[in-house]
């Protein structure tokens, strides 16, 4: 028997994430768990200089990039995924996304990490690497990965609810 209790999504706020974002919600209502909707966000105070030299105030910068981030991630759930699926918005700092999500996952006790994943081509991914590819070698846990656009099995709440009648 599988007994998923908290379900996390991992979010770039890019197509392959929401798709993801289907597919936690579906399930997080399938097996009445918790949903944690996750986002990392760069920390610009470990930047180096640009090349003109130019500093930047670095903590206000860092404040506009996290608040820009969280209105996002916050507006990504509605009030129904906060009552009925008892979802929240993570907002989580680093630099090293795959390495953060796995970490929290392991803290945080999660059962399933959902995310999507690009698609890039073979020299793109050997250049820039897969966030999803690093977490879904080092998770705690099983990791889903989604495709944009993902297989047309997922239904928007309303198409099945018209399917039902």
């Amino acid at each position: 028997m599988i007994s998923l209790k908290k379900i996390l999504v991992a979010t770039d706020f890019g197509e392959a994430s929401d798709a993801a974002l289907a597919y936690g919600r579906e399930l997080a209502r399938i097996f009445k768990a918790e949903l944690e909707l996750v986002h990392v966000v760069e920390n610009v105070l470990t930047r180096g200089f640009g090349a003109e030299g130019y500093v930047a105030s670095y903590p206000e910068l860092q404040q506009e990039v996290e608040d820009a981030a969280d209105r996002q991630l916050t507006s990504l759930l509605s009030p129904e995924d906060r009552q009925t699926l008892r979802a929240k918005t993570i907002l989580l700092k680093s630099n090293s996304p795959a390495f953060t999500i796995v970490g929290y996952a392991k803290e945080n006790g999660v059962d399933l990490i959902i995310m999507g994943t690009h698609g890039r081509g073979a020299i793109a991914h050997l250049l820039m690497g897969s966030v999803a590819e690093r977490v879904v070698r080092t998770a705690p846990c099983p990791v889903l990965t989604v495709r944009h656009p993902e297989h047309e099995f997922v239904l928007p709440d309303a198409l099945v609810a018209v399917a039902k009648a």
